[in-house]
C-alpha cells in the first residue's frame, strides 16, 4: 500500500488522489480546457431501437450550454465556446471539443469521422471528448479513433452509471454491465484513451454494494472517472418516480458525500484518473434535495480536505486480488 502512496503523491505533487487535470498536464505541458458540443445525435433507448424516454435520470438541457445548439454547426458552437470562457481560462491556450449531448457514436461511421473532423479543424483545438455508451460502438468506429489518437488526444467517455445489472434495468439504460466490459477491452486493445461515469445514492443499493464498486471499475481498463451524486432533475422520469415514491429515496448531506467519496477512493485502483467528484445542475432544473448552492470545485476542496485528515489517499484500501 505504501507503493499506491508514494505514486499518487508522485503524480499530484502531493495530492492525495490521482487527477486528471494534473495527467493532462504533465503529458502536454498546458491546461486542455473541454468546450461542449451538440452534434445533433439521439440514443437508442430514444428513438426506439432499445426504448423511448431514455435514462430515468437523463435531461441533456440541465447541462448543456445555451451556446450549443445543432443547427449552429460545430465549428460555430466551439468558436462561441472559446469566447464565452475566454475570461475565465485566459491562460488555457488549447481545448478540447467535448462531444457531450446524448451518444457521439451513434451515427454512420462516416457521419462521425465528419463532425469529429469539423471540431478537430478549429484552430486551437487539440483534441476529442466524446461521450456516447458502451452499446454503442463497433470494431470500425474503434479502428478509426485508434487512427485518430496517434496524432490528437482522444477520450472515449463510455458512461455506465452503475456495476449493477438490477440498477441498469432500473434506470432504463437499455443494455447489461457485460456489454460495458467488452466495450472497454475492446478500447484498450486498440490503446485507445477511455473514461465512464458513475452515480452515487441510486435506490436499492446499500452503502457496502456502492463502495464495492470501486474494485469492480478498477478490474476494468478503464482510464478516467467521473463520480456523480444522485440529483432530481425536472423532466426526467425520475422526477415523476420521486414525486409518486419519495421514501424509496435518500439523499447525502455535504459530509456524508465527502466520507462516502473518500471511502470509494480508498478502495480505487490509483491508476485511475479522477476528472471529477460531483455533479451540477442550475437549481431551475432542481427537483429534489441538492447540495445548496455549492458547486462541484467547492466538493473537490472539502474531498481533499478530508483525505488530508483522514491522512488517507487513493487506493490505500485496493488491492489487486
Amino acid at each position: 500500500m505504501a507503493d499506491a502512496q508514494e505514486k499518487i503523491f508522485a503524480w499530484g505533487n502531493s495530492r492525495r488522489f490521482n487527477a486528471y487535470s494534473d495527467y493532462l498536464r504533465s503529458r502536454y505541458g498546458f491546461r486542455l480546457q473541454k468546450l461542449s458540443v451538440n452534434a445533433g445525435f439521439s440514443c437508442p433507448n430514444r428513438d426506439g431501437n432499445k426504448s423511448t424516454g431514455g435514462c430515468v435520470f437523463c435531461n441533456n438541457n440541465a447541462f448543456n450550454p445555451s451556446y450549443c445548439q445543432p443547427h449552429i454547426g460545430i465549428r460555430k458552437q466551439l468558436e462561441e465556446g472559446k469566447a464565452f470562457h475566454a475570461w475565465r481560462y485566459r491562460h488555457s491556450p488549447r481545448y478540447i471539443a467535448y462531444f457531450q449531448a446524448y451518444s457521439n457514436t451513434y451515427a454512420p461511421l462516416e457521419v462521425l469521422k465528419e463532425r469529429y473532423e469539423e471540431a478537430l479543424g478549429v484552430p486551437d483545438v487539440a483534441g476529442l471528448s466524446i461521450g456516447t455508451r458502451p452499446d454503442c460502438i463497433d470494431e470500425a468506429i474503434l479502428d478509426y479513433l485508434a487512427e485518430l489518437s496517434k496524432t490528437k488526444h482522444i477520450h472515449l467517455e463510455m458512461g455506465i452509471e452503475s456495476c449493477y445489472d438490477k440498477t441498469l434495468r432500473w434506470m432504463n439504460r437499455g443494455h447489461d454491465f457485460a456489454t460495458a466490459e467488452k466495450a472497454f477491452e475492446q478500447a484498450a486493445k486498440r490503446g485507445i484513451f477511455t473514461g465512464t461515469h458513475l452515480i452515487v445514492g441510486l435506490p436499492g443499493l446499500s452503502r457496502e454494494e456502492e463502495l464495492a464498486q470501486a474494485g469492480i471499475l478498477s478490474r476494468l481498463p478503464v482510464d478516467t472517472l467521473k463520480l456523480h451524486q444522485l440529483q432530481i432533475i425536472k423532466g426526467t422520469a425520475l422526477e415523476k418516480q420521486y414525486a409518486e415514491q419519495p421514501q424509496q429515496f435518500s439523499f447525502f448531506t455535504v459530509d456524508s458525500y465527502v466520507d462516502f467519496v473518500v471511502d470509494f477512493l480508498e478502495r480505487l485502483s490509483p491508476r485511475i484518473h479522477m476528472e471529477r467528484f460531483a455533479g451540477e445542475a442550475p437549481e431551475r432544473f432542481q427537483a429534489g434535495p441538492v447540495f445548496g448552492k455549492l458547486r462541484s470545485d467547492r466538493i473537490l476542496q472539502l474531498v481533499e480536505q478530508r483525505l488530508l485528515e483522514r491522512n488517507t489517499w487513493q487506493g490505500r484500501l485496493f488491492s489487486q486480488a
